[in-house]
């Protein structure tokens, strides 16, 4: 589980509700203190993006057990009896907040310090088969593990260092697209 979320600006929101959502999806309820205890945040920043992520319908309150805890849980449907564990689900909610931290990046961009207004962003269409896709991607999660000890560790990161978003999608073109 991601740990020391402790970040500014879109890219901070997007990492800490994306924390919370994944911490929801493992332990099926959650309160802002059990997710700071686990994430390395305060109560007060993990109840702010619980009740926005509330807000928008992606999670809801669960009943409380003692009153004084205000749990929350994925959304159920009343013929559910156990949150969506749906990996499409999941994939499409992680997708729209990417989409969402990319759009404001690019609106705010300008407000960033100059050696950091340029992005990497690309794509490319290349024909493989499906275990060459598969390959792909764990390549690209190799590359990226590299670096996921900065992620927990503040002392290993290099001076200068800020938290980026990498997003890899890896789909094939259906027919006529």
């Amino acid at each position: 589980m991601t740990e020391h979320l402790v970040r500014s600006g879109a890219l901070a929101e997007h990492a800490v509700r994306t924390a919370l959502l994944e911490l929801l999806a493992e332990l099926g309820t959650l309160t802002s203190t059990e997710a700071a205890a686990r994430l390395g945040l305060s109560s007060g920043l993990c109840s702010f993006h619980l009740r926005q992520l509330a807000r928008y319908g992606l999670i809801e309150e669960a009943p409380a057990g003692d009153g004084r805890a205000r749990p929350w849980r994925l959304p159920r449907t009343e013929a559910q009896a156990e949150p969506p564990a749906r990996e499409d689900e999941f994939g499409e909610l992680a997708r729209g907040l990417e989409d969402e931290s990319h759009r404001r990046w690019l609106a705010r961009r300008s407000e960033a310090p100059a050696e950091w207004q340029r992005d990497e962003a690309f794509s490319a269409v290349v024909h493989l088969t499906p275990a060459e896709m598969a390959a792909v991607g764990e390549e690209v999660r190799r590359i990226l593990a590299r670096y996921r000890d900065r992620e927990a560790d503040p002392a290993v990161r290099p001076a200068g260092a800020r938290p980026v978003a990498a997003v890899t999608r890896l789909f094939p073109l259906l027919e006529g697209h």
